[in-house]
């Protein structure tokens, strides 16, 4: 038996407004020519042009909201005698739906690797049947510029997908073809096969000669640095005979895909923020392209004022005002946004350079200050999720050096002085004794911890473990040298 029941609950929903701002927020500088473009394109009210100018607070000069209220009471017309609330639909965003944060940045156009690879594919003398298997074994390479699939898998998508019946040695046949093409390792199934297809290039003599015995005897030992075993495997007298058959091998590339411009995404960074210091004053600028000049189009305005004048009883005319009035309420809205975001901007950037003042005068990481987005977000009163979308999708054009706002937030270690310090310092003096230290004994995360320990920084082995993975260094036995 059913049985009804009365609750109450209570929730927190965003404004279209809200959700507007906060998605704008968010859009990188490169992004938003184009997204502007998108909305005015969406909205005939919305136009580039300057129409009442309000003044954006610049530099230092930050409202202490952080919100620019704007006043269009003089735009408003009153159409309640018009519309019912529900003749007029919510503004929807252009784009709602999507993550601004996975969209990629604008590249320039460029060839790809498998277009390449198509081109050289052209120059092999296959006839039509073979050339779709060797399109078929092209399309299975992978960004890195291996193939991992499994042979089998690519004979059943020929034969399902491309009706193409193959066998395994004519399938072989055909990828040793395009192993052959540029860049060389390509369309290997794994590390050691890349890289004996890039030795297969180079003038053979006793060192290259070598070097292919040990990766096809010794590959596991290689991998793992056990040169010891590698010698006596080969019969081999002592370190210097294996030296420079290791220094070939650690030349190659272990990702030929990697090297053509085509399939590495060049992302662009372009700076929101513009800094210069002159006699001690930091001044900051927020780049021209995120102050764009935007109003509400006057001949929507015009065209709404003149609907006012005419038959209210009209059932045409009702739906057309509440067509426009949706369209004008949109391009408000969208300017505010806009107004709002710059205020944001400016407010998060101020703060994070008052924080670390000392940094941005001499650019020095040694003077940057421990700082988390709790501490920025409680300087400008704004929650820590506003402050998260500015420090990860914006960036900060400095004298010494383009970086991502991000780059600026660490957490503390303390000292034997009882101060702290940025864990970027910490990073900084860990990376410098590894690339001092001995390569024939490398330090291991004991002796650096007991090292960092003596130049005063509290950290534990865990610690050390950690920032060296984060600045992809390997352990210890990887990193030793002949």
């Amino acid at each position: 038996m059913q049985r009804l029941s009365l609750s109450q609950s209570l929730s927190q929903k965003l404004s279209p407004q809200q959700i507007q701002f906060i998605k704008l927020l968010q859009v990188p500088t490169a992004e938003l020519e184009s997204r502007i473009e998108e909305e005015m394109e969406e909205n005939p009210a919305l136009e580039e042009g300057v129409d009442e100018p309000v003044e954006v607070a610049e530099e230092n000069e930050i409202a202490d909201d952080g919100i620019e209220q704007v006043d269009n009471k003089e735009d408003e017309i009153n159409v309640d005698d018009y519309l019912r609330d529900d003749d007029i639909s919510g503004y929807k965003m252009q784009g709602d739906g999507e993550n601004v944060e996975d969209r990629d940045m604008p590249l320039a156009t460029s060839s790809t690797l498998t277009e390449q690879l198509f081109s050289q594919l052209g120059y092999l003398k296959l006839d039509d049947r073979q050339s779709l298997i060797g399109k078929q074994l092209i399309g299975s390479i992978e960004s890195d510029g291996y193939i991992r699939r499994d042979i089998d898998a690519i004979l059943n998508d020929l034969a399902f997908s491309q009706n193409v019946e193959t066998s395994h040695d004519e399938l072989e046949e055909i990828l040793l073809k395009i192993q052959e093409f540029d860049p060389p390792g390509i369309a290997a199934r794994n590390l050691r096969e890349c890289l004996l297809l890039q030795l297969a290039r180079i003038e053979h003599n006793p060192n290259t000669k070598l070097a292919i015995r040990i990766l096809d005897e010794c590959f596991v030992e290689f991998t793992k640095k056990h040169y010891q075993k590698i010698i006596k495997k080969l019969d081999l007298e002592d370190e210097e005979d294996l030296k420079p058959a290791i220094e070939i091998i650690i030349r190659l590339n272990p990702k030929p895909g990697g090297t053509t411009s085509g399939m590495v995404k060049t992302q662009y960074i372009i700076p929101d923020f513009i800094l210069s210091s002159r006699d001690g004053k930091i001044d900051i600028a927020l780049n021209s392209r995120n102050a764009p000049e935007l109003r509400v189009s006057p001949a929507y305005s015009e065209m709404f004022s003149a609907y006012a004048k005419s038959d209210k009883k009209d059932k045409k005319l009702k739906e057309t005002v509440s067509f426009v009035k949706q369209k004008l309420d949109a391009a408000r809205w969208f300017i505010d946004a806009i107004r709002q975001r710059q205020q944001t901007l400016l407010r998060t950037m101020n703060a994070i350079v008052e924080y670390q003042y000392k940094y941005f005068l001499s650019g020095d990481e040694s003077k940057l200050r421990p700082m988390i987005l709790k501490d920025i977000s409680e300087k400008i009163s704004m929650d820590i999720s506003t402050v998260s979308r500015v420090a990860n999708s914006k960036a900060v054009q400095t004298e010494f050096g383009t970086f991502m706002l991000k780059y600026f937030f660490s957490e503390g270690i303390s000292t034997e002085s009882g101060e702290d310090v940025s864990s970027r310092e910490v990073k900084n003096e860990l990376k410098k004794m590894i690339d001092d230290e001995d390569k024939n004994k490398p330090l291991s995360d004991d002796k650096l911890e007991k090292l960092l320990n003596e130049k005063g920084y509290n950290i534990a082995r865990r610690t050390v473990a950690k920032y060296r993975e984060q600045l992809d260094i390997p352990v210890a036995r990887l990193r030793k040298e002949l």
